[in-house]
């Protein structure tokens, strides 16, 4: 029975270790995480370092973007008129040829000897109407031999100006002055009619085409300015349009607009696809921000704005300034008599130097507590997030309709991982706005 019960006992006690223990660890663990979580939740993050602009009114250039297709003012690809085998090419490529300048010979032995031939046959013709004439004055020769003469005088020198025609076909000539292209056709080549022989373009002046959409038509009118370029923000060569299609294409609901454009340098080829922008009036008072402080996200376009942090969130700094001050008052108060004992003889003085140097410690730190006071002088910044309604965008900046203020300080640089209410750190020495390179030569 005494034993039963010591077995009895033994268990229990084994069981209630095991609980002890168990309970032990688990409620290490419980004040472990949550000293860790409140930890980190009192943790404040560090300061992020960002770029900023003032949002200010200025000056605004509107205009209206497009796609168009650079063509040639006068540009065309030269063929010939009749068969022929090609006797001589007078040109090479990217040559500038003038006016009426031969550009193409074919072979016209044939066509030569048929007009000498008509040539011949039209002197005798005139001949022989001359000397119907004399013998019509004269009275010997009837009027019917006269006008068979006077007949065949006449066609014999129409047939000539057709030879002639069709001697001068063997020629192909420069409707216009302007640089020609490679030639498509060899020395010896059999030429039908039609077959494209080169390309002839006038470079001095460009014809550029693009389309508006039909809501924008109503701003555009001839004369306009237009300014274009290959890519980017960067456009320039300056024009003007010269014609508006009265039609609107009612398939794509877009209009046709053709401008023109100088090109001395003859940096403009035809078939180069340019963008283009109208110029429009200039407005004033517009809030404008770079493109770079605008952030898209499927809740809307929203920018980050600093502003000086409350004065709630930066009261608890003044705290651990007050606090030293406190032991010396309680232990002024809580100094005790010496005791009358001889072996404590010496202690009251020593208790008594006490005093003085507690009362020293305070200033101390009064001191060293001056410096996170001049510190915290320079008002602590944080984020406000501001969903905005943004406009138009030329060269780098977009147009804020709604949302912003004037003399609001919007961050430009630095956005990733920024979030509403974080503390920030403001650094002006990049400007987003221009090149890496730039930045370096003003540097």
């Amino acid at each position: 029975m005494f034993k039963r019960i010591l077995r009895i006992f033994i268990i229990v006690l084994i069981l209630a270790l095991l609980v002890v223990v168990v309970g032990g660890i688990v409620g290490f663990n419980f004040l472990r995480d949550n000293g860790i979580k409140q930890y980190f939740a009192s943790m404040k993050p560090p300061a992020a370092t960002v770029s900023t602009t003032i949002a200010k009114p200025s000056a605004w250039t509107p205009g209206v973007e497009a796609i168009g297709t650079v063509k040639a003012v006068r540009g065309v690809d030269l063929t010939v008129e009749t068969t022929g085998i090609v006797k001589d090419i007078l040109f090479h490529a990217n040559q500038k040829v003038a006016d009426n300048a031969v550009l193409l010979q074919l072979d016209d032995a044939v066509e030569r000897a048929d007009l000498d031939a008509q040539k011949a046959q039209a002197a005798l013709d005139q001949t022989s109407l001359a000397r119907a004439i004399e013998l019509t004055r004269r009275g010997v020769g009837s009027d019917s031999t006269l006008d068979t003469a006077r007949a065949a005088a006449s066609a014999s020198a129409s047939q000539v100006t057709k030879l002639q025609a069709v001697l001068d076909q063997k020629q192909l000539t420069a409707p216009f002055g302007g640089t020609v292209g490679i030639p498509k056709i060899d020395v010896g080549q059999y030429l039908a009619p039609g077959t494209a022989v080169v390309t002839l373009q006038d470079l001095d002046t460009m014809r550029v085409d693009f389309t508006v959409p039909e809501q924008q038509l109503a701003l555009l009118k001839i004369g306009q300015t237009i300014r274009l370029g290959f890519g980017g923000e960067d456009r320039p060569f300056a024009g003007a349009i010269r014609g508006i299609d009265p039609k609107i294409d009612s398939s794509s609901r877009l209009v046709n607009i053709r401008a023109e454009v100088a090109n001395p340098d003859g940096k403009l080829t035809p078939g180069q696809f340019v963008q283009v922008r109208v110029e429009l009036p200039e407005e004033q008072n517009v809030l404008t921000l770079p493109q770079t402080a605008l952030t898209t996200s499927l809740y809307g376009d929203y920018i980050f704005v600093v502003q000086p942090a409350k004065p709630a969130e930066t009261a608890p700094a003044a705290k651990p300034e007050e606090k030293p001050a406190a032991p010396a008052a309680d232990k002024s108060a809580d100094a005790k008599p010496a005791d009358t004992k001889p072996a404590d003889a010496m202690k009251p003085a020593a208790d008594a130097a006490k005093p003085a140097a507690d009362a020293a410690k305070p200033t101390d730190k009064a001191a060293d507590g001056a410096k996170p006071a001049a510190e915290g002088d320079k008002p602590a910044l944080v984020l406000s997030q501001v969903f905005v309604k943004p406009g138009r965008r030329n060269q780098g900046m977009v147009e804020i309709v709604e949302g912003l203020k004037a003399g609001d300080e919007v961050v430009t640089a630095g956005q990733n991982r920024l979030f509403n209410g974080m503390s920030v750190v403001v650094d002006n020495t990049i400007d987003p706005t221009k090149s890496a390179n730039k930045q370096a030569d003003q540097q």
